[in-house]
This record gives C-alpha cells, structure tokens and sequence, in this order.
C-alpha cells in the first residue's frame, strides 16, 4: 500500500473514534477538566479578573469576627447595598476590600488587639457569691427597734390612759424622725362590716373610720393593720409631728415586728388600740370583746410617711421594713 492510502485510512479511522463536537461540549460542561479543577481550587491567576458575583453563604449569628491581613490590622469587608438596604449577593462589589490599620469597634464580642495598652477590667468573680449577688439589708428585728426607743424624750404635754378609769401613764415620746409610745393594745374592729367585725361581734362597733381608703370606702379592720392615734387635745395634737392618716408606723409585740398605717382616730385621753388585723399580725389574739394585750406593745409612727392609696398592705409592709431600717441605722 502506498504512503497516500495509509495516511487516508489512518485519517477516517480517527473521524470514527471522535466523538461529536456537542456531545465534547456537553461533556466539557459536566465534567470539568484537572486544568479547569486546579484552577478554580488555587483561586484566580495572579492579575486575572475577579468574578462579577460572589455566592452567598449564611454565618450563623455568633458575633461578627473580623478578618485579619497578614501585618495583623483588621479588613474591614463592606458589603454591597441591594434594594431595601441589604447586601446584594448578585451585585458586583463597588470597591475591593479595604485593609483598616486603625481599630475597628464591632458590635459583637471582640478579643483586644495585640497592642492594647492597660489591664483588662476583671468581670464578676462566679465564685464570689459576695460580688455576683447585690447586698441585700437582714431585716430589722425587735430587739433593733426596742433598743432605738429605750430612752423617751417627751413631746406630748401630758400623758395618755390605758383604759377608761386607769391613771395616765403614757407619754408620748419623740425623735427627728418618729413618734412612739409604750402601752397594751385594745382591738378597734370599726370600719366595713365582716365576718369578725360587726355589731353583732363587737358592742362598740363603729361602721366608719377617721380615714377613709381611695374609692372613699371606710377602711376594713379584719384586712387592713391599722394604729389608732388619739384625737387632737392640749395634751397632744399628731398633726403637729407630721403624722396623718395613712402614714407608716411599725408595731413590736414580744419578739415580732409588724407593719400598719394609721387608719382612726380615738379618744382624747386613752392610747394603744389597733385594728383587728394588726392584732393578728403580732400573735395578739384579735377578739373585739375578749381580746388585745394588757401591755408590752411598742407603736412607732414614722413622721411625713405616706402610704398611697391607704389600704395597700403591702405598700404598707415595704415601705415600713425601708423606714425602720433608717430609723435604726440614724444617729439620732
């Protein structure tokens, strides 16, 4: 065979073996070749063309963490606005990414620069219990209070009975801050009727009381701890030492500390009475015909308190364990 026929049919067996320019095409486009693969692992050639987009990937929400370039500054990387002011996955960048040597303040948590100068401030130790929880005041005690009034500087012009028929005894005595004295206490179960206070339980009853609460209701004796102030005299007026229905007064019975308000007003001449449910509050028992203490209570009204609206115990309650804590803690 001549050199002319063996190149020709060399020739056509090549054209049966290659396959069609489409299906080279297609294949291409499945399948990229190791050049094209290595290619796009290793990142553009050096002074190629970056893509026109990036494809975009969720960061979970952790805080943002800055890159770093190489001389340890930070890259500040700015996103391009989109519509409705998000960053556009599909928009070209407007400008390269810009290297920032100055310190970036981020909204996330972010370790201080290498250069920082000073101590870092230490947080809360978790094994202190002293520095992780706020100091809270033990509450004040009998024994705190009955040591505060132990002397008595009088500021009534007299004194005050017990009880009807009995010799006047009482004074009343005062500091900077408060008023006080020393008797028994007689159970006052006047205001809104209820199932312990009425004139069925009590032969004195009284529907109403000398303060009323906020909607202009007597007050309830059997809810609501309450001190009895005598009525205005020459021997004592409470009005002049800052005392006034609904003002804070803290009552002590043996080892116990309870709070009330003074909610009525009595006679001109006798002292200690209190309601039915201050009576409860101290261990007292609160019957208006068998019960009350024959001595031993202690009443302290704290001067210019207020408690709004009047029938808030426990208004009553915190605004008293605040007071007496001053009273305590006072130099006076």
């Amino acid at each position: 065979m001549s050199r002319v026929q063996t190149l020709t049919v060399a020739v056509a067996g090549v054209a049966l073996l290659a396959p069609s320019a489409s299906s080279a095409a297609e294949s291409v486009h499945l399948r990229p070749s190791r050049a094209e693969t290595r290619r796009v692992a290793s990142g553009p050639a050096p002074g190629s063309a970056l893509p026109t987009a990036l494809p975009h990937v969720a960061v979970p929400h952790r805080g943002r963490i800055e890159p770093v370039a190489r001389d340890g500054a930070r890259e500040v990387l700015t996103p391009v606005a989109g519509p409705g002011g998000s960053a556009a996955p599909d928009a070209a960048p407007s400008a390269p990414a810009t290297t920032v040597s100055a310190p970036v303040t981020t909204t996330g948590t972010a370790t201080p620069s290498p250069d920082a100068s000073g101590p870092a401030t230490p947080g809360p130790d978790p094994s202190d219990p002293e520095r992780t929880a706020p100091t809270v005041p033990a509450p004040v005690t009998a024994a705190d209070l009955l040591d505060k009034v132990s002397g008595c500087t009088p500021v009534s012009r007299g004194r005050y009975r017990k009880d009807r028929g009995t010799a006047a005894t009482v004074p009343v005595c005062g500091t900077r801050d408060a008023v006080y004295w020393k008797a028994d206490m007689d159970i006052d179960c006047d205001g809104r009727p209820g199932a312990h206070c009425n004139a069925g339980t009590d032969p004195n009853f009284s529907s109403s009381t000398a303060f009323a609460q906020s909607d202009g209701r007597a007050l309830s004796s059997e809810k609501l701890p309450y001190v009895v102030v005598p009525a205005p005299s020459g021997i004592w007026d409470y009005r002049e030492h800052g005392v006034r229905g609904g003002s804070v007064a803290a009552m002590v019975y043996r080892d116990r500390v309870s709070y009330a308000v003074v909610g009525d007003v009595g006679p001109t001449d006798i002292i200690g009475e209190a309601s039915y449910a201050a009576a409860t509050s101290l261990g007292i028992d609160p019957d208006p015909r068998s019960g009350g203490a024959p001595s031993g209570v202690t009443y302290i009204v704290f001067k210019d308190s207020r408690v709004t609206p009047l029938e808030d115990r426990e208004a009553a309650e915190s605004q008293g364990e605040r007071l007496a804590r001053e009273f305590v803690d006072s130099a006076d």
